[in-house]
């Protein structure tokens, strides 16, 4: 074991040495979180091996695919150097699903079956994932399980998960604490979710979307409605890492009136250390005249001291004529920019479903004012809407909204060029798609992204040079079926670790790489 750990700290320190000053990096211990960091970036700036020059239809394509059961909402996440318990050590890939299932696979394609699995669902005791099979609502069939991407602790090597799951007609969430060798529950899990908050009880029926956090020795979730089917309020869960049996934290957005569900399609809970940074969707807001109700907001969570307090917020004037028409402030993530030159050196950026790009700044977030917005900026991004998260490198924002381009604005000195100064020949249609970045430090920048040309049909892996989006490096059409990935999920986004790009399917998990 000797040289891996020798490699483990040289990969450590390289990843320290070529992180920008007050940037959100992930130090390459792998890909531990929605989007690569609790900035959610989604950059991985120390990928050596795939570039620019490699990365084309005759050197790089598809290069394993492993069955799953249950459709891949949640990311893949990716650790190097793990030792399986009787199988050696590899690097492995995690993926969970809506079927309930957690596997443990091989990330280099070296075996054909898990190194692991777990089932949280057992039919001969009554417990199912949820049948969304009857229901009115669209957005995920035919079931429910697992919706969020999990979160891995490094340290004590351990996979955090939220599960639902109906129990003999009783819909139930829980809290999983698994070790990433052997897939054993660890810490008290799994912990069943409750909570009560100024007179509001916790109801199970809500979906778990958000990617989870891991901060200061928490874990925090978000809760939304799947569908609006009836009144409910949007949560902010946390608990104690190391004994999940502690809940320590309860945040409720609207406790005195309705709806405000935190869902992000699925984009993680961002922080910068000392506050959680999320949107709400649309429901009731009153904060501005002495209430506690925060629907269609931006918001600032301190978590410092252990409670969670509203230490700023940004709610746009005109947020009731917004909710009347449900266009969320929260149908996508938001995304905390690295230090920035100019008035603003702390700045968020987050869109909505009126197809809006709001830039924020952290430290003065605006609240609300009856006539206009105070924020760094405001631009009408697209005209379909955003229901996916941006993407960041090199003081470049990337955007792939509802029906429209992936679209490129640069940020200079803390603020975002006026309209795109790059696109992509091709439109990514409902609900558009959140791209990721690859890239060797400052160079070889690669914007990896998923098309779906309409729901259930193949997924489509596409990269594009970071730098001008009018090149296309590679798509999984171009060799013919070769590199066919199966029927995509919306939502999905892709993982680059270590040459490899994964890819979560309906039914599978698909590596890509350079090709033998």
């Amino acid at each position: 074991m000797k040289p891996v750990n020798q490699l483990a700290k040289f990969i450590l320190l390289m990843a320290v040495l070529s992180c920008q000053p007050m940037a959100f990096c992930q130090g390459f211990t792998g890909v531990l979180t929605w989007h690569n960091d609790n900035g959610r970036t989604g950059q991985n700036q120390l990928e050596t091996i795939l570039t620019t020059t490699n990365v084309n239809s005759k050197q790089f394509g598809k290069l394993f695919s492993y069955a799953v059961q249950g459709q891949n909402y949640a990311q893949p996440l990716y650790v190097p150097a793990v030792t399986i318990p009787g199988k050696g050590t590899h690097n492995v890939v995690y993926v969970a699903t809506e079927h309930d299932q957690v596997y443990a696979f091989d990330a280099d394609g070296l075996t054909s079956a898990p190194l692991w699995h777990r089932s949280f669902i057992n039919a001969a005791q009554g417990i199912t994932t949820v049948s969304t099979e009857d229901s009115h609502c669209s957005a995920i069939k035919p079931e429910v399980g697992i919706s969020s991407t999990p979160v891995i602790d490094p340290a004590s090597g351990t996979l955090y998960v939220s599960a639902e799951t109906e129990v003999k007609g009783a819909v139930l969430q829980h809290i999983h604490a698994l070790d990433i060798a052997t897939g054993a529950e660890k810490f008290g899990g799994p912990v069943l979710v409750q909570a009560t908050v100024d007179g509001v009880t916790f109801d199970p029926t809500l979906i778990q979307r958000t990617g989870l956090l891991l901060e200061k020795g928490n874990i925090y979730l978000g809760y939304a409605s799947l569908c609006d089917p009836h009144p409910y309020h949007g949560w902010l869960l946390g608990y104690d890492a190391q004994n999940l049996q502690q809940q320590t934290t309860a945040f409720v957005t609207t406790p005195n009136g309705t709806k405000g569900g935190i869902w992000h399609g699925g984009g993680g809970l961002a922080s910068d250390g000392k506050s959680i940074y999320f949107m709400s969707g649309n429901g009731t807001f009153d904060a501005n005249t002495s209430g506690i109700d925060y629907g269609m907001s931006m918001m600032r969570v301190s978590i410092e001291g252990g409670t969670l307090t509203v230490a700023d917020y940004f709610t746009p004037f005109d947020w009731a004529v917004r909710s009347a028409n449900d266009l969320d402030l929260g149908s996508g993530g938001v995304l905390l920019l690295p230090k920035q030159s100019g008035k603003h050196p702390d700045e968020i950026i987050g869109a909505d479903k009126s197809g809006d790009i709001f830039l924020v700044d952290r430290e003065h977030m605006g609240k609300f004012h009856a006539k206009s917005n105070d924020v760094i900026q405001q631009l009408q991004g697209s005209s379909g809407g955003y229901f996916t998260s941006a993407a960041y490198w090199q003081n470049r924002i990337y955007y792939a909204a509802n029906g429209e381009h992936l679209s490129l604005y640069t940020v200079t000195d803390g603020l975002l060029s006026s309209k795109p100064v790059s696109i992509s020949k091709v439109i990514f249609p409902y609900p558009g798609s959140t791209p990721s970045v690859s890239s060797n430090a400052a160079s070889a920048g690669i914007i990896w992204i998923i098309e779906l040309s309409s729901p259930g049909s193949q997924a489509i892996l596409r990269a594009y040079d970071a730098t001008n989006l009018a090149t296309e490096l590679y798509d999984s059409t171009q060799a013919g079926t070769r590199d066919q990935a199966g029927p995509g999920t919306k939502f999905a986004v892709p993982t680059v670790a270590n040459g490899k790009v994964y890819v979560g399917t309906k039914d599978s998990l698909v590596g890509y790489g350079l090709l033998p």
